[in-house]
Formats: structure tokens, C-alpha cells, sequence
């Protein structure tokens, strides 16, 4: 089932309780203060959807996830300009990493820039062993203003965030694993397929569980006290043992336990699982220019 975005330039899919959203901007998929504004609407939208418990972002055609920025909104812009995009970018992807269900990247291809930033503000990232991953805004003389300066660390420490953006290094799939910025490496054309079956681990979750944990998580960058966000931990816990996903959850009994090697034939208790099948995606488009890549981030 289709669903509205509010621009043509993000295509959104849902099958069962997953969203699959298309950052459709061929070739390179790049964000626009449209797309960027309407990202968290649609999120915003989503967020208000019951039957929704996972999204999985990936981009058109087989080369890009997104190059992030087309250069030239700054090169031809002035300060008003870039206050705006940056505003843009911040809320677009504030927005994705407090989405209250689980969100997968699929990084199909190069990721660059603010591609990256919206990686990073998922919470987990499946590249194709082809992709490449960058953060090059200092090679002109700007940075990464969409949450990446913040995100980056937490996900790989300080030494390599300070490579990928003070020394503008990219890295391949494969490095990106070895460091923790991505979670896994898959053949080409398959990281929608593994975003899928990761997702369907979900079906046999509590969503208000999801979004309570997923709450926590994050906010042990920083922020409050230890003791505080204990409390906190506490707190939601109760909040969860009166919920109605806690009084319908199956009790767990020994009759439950499979021998190994066998799975259970009960189906999941909080929605069914999705098939894993990619959306239809739009014809593929050749890169523009040669280096096409390097005119975005």
C-alpha cells in the first residue's frame, strides 16, 4: 500500500507493520529543503499509526543511498540560505532518531554527507559491500549540520568521527563494519532483503516496549545524570507493566520451551511478520558528470 509523503521526491510503501521509504531524487538522491521538510512530517504521521512497528530507508537505482546536499543550494545561496538548510537538516533528522519504532538503513550505494547523517540517525545501517560512507563537508569549508558531528561519535568514538570529518576520509563497507558504523555487509542488491528479515525479529516485540527501551538507549549519550536516567529506567518499566501490550503478551511456561533446533509455530503475538520482497523502484538512472558523487554531501 502506498502512502502519501507530502513530495514526490520521498516514495513510501507499507506491508503489514513495515514502512519501506525511497529516497527518490535520481541520480545521486539528494535532499532538498523539500524532502527535508517533509521528512518529519511524514514521520510525524507515521508515529500515529498503530499498525506501523518498523521503516526501512533506502535510495533509488543501485548506485546511490544519497550524496546528502546538492553544493550548488550553497554555492549559489547566501546566509539566510544556508540557515535555513541547515534548520532543515537538524529537525529532518532529530525527527528519524526519535521515531518511536525501529528504523533500518539500507545503504545501497555511495553515502555521503548528509546521506550519512540520515544513516546515522537510524538505528541499525545494512550496506552493500559497494557502498562508500563519507562525511567530506570540510573539504568546502563547511560541516556536518545534520546531527552527524553528534551521532558519528557515539556510534565509532572520537578517533575515527575526527578522521571521517576533520580528515575527510571515506571508507568502504567492509572498514565501516570494522569500526561500528555500519551493523552488517551484504552482496549487493541484497541489504533490503536483510533489512527485512531484521525488522521481522520485531513482530514478536511489545512496540510500546520498542519505543520505551529505544528511548533509554539513546539517552545514555548524555544529557541527565546517571542516577537520574536510572530512575527513569525504573519508572518506565511500571509504566510498561500497566500497559495493554504487558496484560495480552503470552506467560512464558515451559510448554513454550522449543528443543533446539526447533522454532515455535505460534504466531508472533504483536503482528505478522512481512514478505520479504523489495518495493517496485522507478528506472535506473546513470550518474550525471563522471564524479557526480563529490558534487554533494
Amino acid at each position: 500500500m502506498s502512502l502519501e509523503t507530502g513530495t514526490a521526491l520521498l516514495k513510501a510503501e507499507q506491508k503489514g507493520h513495515v514502512v519501506t521509504l525511497t529516497l527518490a531524487n535520481p541520480p545521486a538522491n539528494v535532499f532538498t529543503l523539500e524532502s527535508l521538510r517533509a521528512l518529519p512530517l511524514f514521520l510525524n504521521s507515521l508515529a500515529k499509526n498503530k499498525d506501523v512497528f518498523s521503516l526501512i530507508i533506502t535510495g533509488d537505482g543501485p548506485k546511490f543511498f544519497s550524496a546528502g546536499a546538492d553544493l550548488k543550494v550553497f554555492r549559489e545561496g547566501d546566509t539566510p540560505t544556508a540557515r535555513q538548510m541547515s534548520a532543515a537538516f537538524g529537525a529532518a533528522f532529530e525527527s528519524l532518531t526519535n521515531f518511536r519504532g525501529l528504523t533500518v538503513a539500507a545503504l545501497n550505494g555511495y553515502t555521503m554527507g548528509g546521506g550519512l547523517e540520515c544513516a546515522l540517525a537510524c538505528d541499525f545501517r545494512i550496506a552493500e559491500a559497494q557502498a562508500q560512507l563519507a562525511l567530506p563537508e570540510a573539504a568546502v569549508g563547511l560541516l556536518p549540520c545534520g546531527c552527524g558531528t553528534q551521532l558519528l561519535p557515539a556510534l565509532v568514538g572520537e578517533p575515527w568521527a575526527k578522521r571521517l570529518i576533520l580528515l575527510g576520509e571515506r571508507v568502504s563497507a567492509e572498514t565501516a563494519l570494522t569500526i561500528g558504523l555500519v551493523d552488517e555487509v551484504v552482496p549487493a542488491e541484497q541489504a533490503f532483503t536483510k533489512a527485512l528479515e531484521l525488522v521481522a525479529k520485531v513482530e514478536n516485540q511489545s512496540p510500546t516496549s520498542i519505543t520505551a527501551s529505544k528511548r533509554l538507549i539513546q539517552s545514555a549519550r548524555g544529557g541527565k545524570p546517571l542516577s537520574a536516567r536510572l530512575g527513569d529506567e525504573r519508572e518506565s518499566f511500571v509504566r510498561l507493566f500497566e500497559s495493554e501490550d504487558q496484560k495480552k503478551a503470552p506467560q512464558p511456561s515451559s510448554k513454550n520451551v522449543n528443543p533446539p533446533g526447533k522454532t515455535a509455530n505460534h504466531a508472533p503475538p504483536f503482528g505478522r511478520a512481512p514478505s520479504p520482497r523489495r518495493p517496485q523502484s522507478g528506472p535506473s538512472h546513470p550518474e550525471r558528470g563522471g564524479d557526480a558523487q563529490f558534487a554533494h554531501f
